[in-house]
């Protein structure tokens, strides 16, 4: 994703979080990810020390894992800045 359509994406984000949540808020976000325990180690890290429920679950073939994340985020910047943090992970797909 080029600069300006990521900028337009977490832009549109930002106004629909701030719309349609009271902030603080709980936020669920899903990943999947390469089947690898150094890659879900690193976005487990990103969560750490806020008090986030990780859950994961392994595809039927064992190629891929979805992490469902929930952490008490305090408004839409936060939510943002977490897309972003885990967005500089190599193979990881945010739904």
């Amino acid at each position: 994703m080029d600069q300006n359509t990521e900028d337009e994406f977490y832009s549109r984000l930002k106004e629909q979080l701030s719309s349609v949540s009271k902030w603080p808020s709980n936020y669920l976000y899903k990943f999947i990810v390469p089947t690898n325990e150094l890659k879900i180690k690193e976005i487990e890290d990103c969560f750490n020390n806020t008090g986030a429920v990780i859950e994961s679950k392994t595809s039927k073939n064992a190629k891929y894992t979805s992490l469902s994340i929930t952490v008490n985020l305090n408004n839409p910047d936060e939510v943002i800045e977490k897309y972003k943090e885990v967005g500089k992970i190599e193979g990881v797909i945010s739904l």
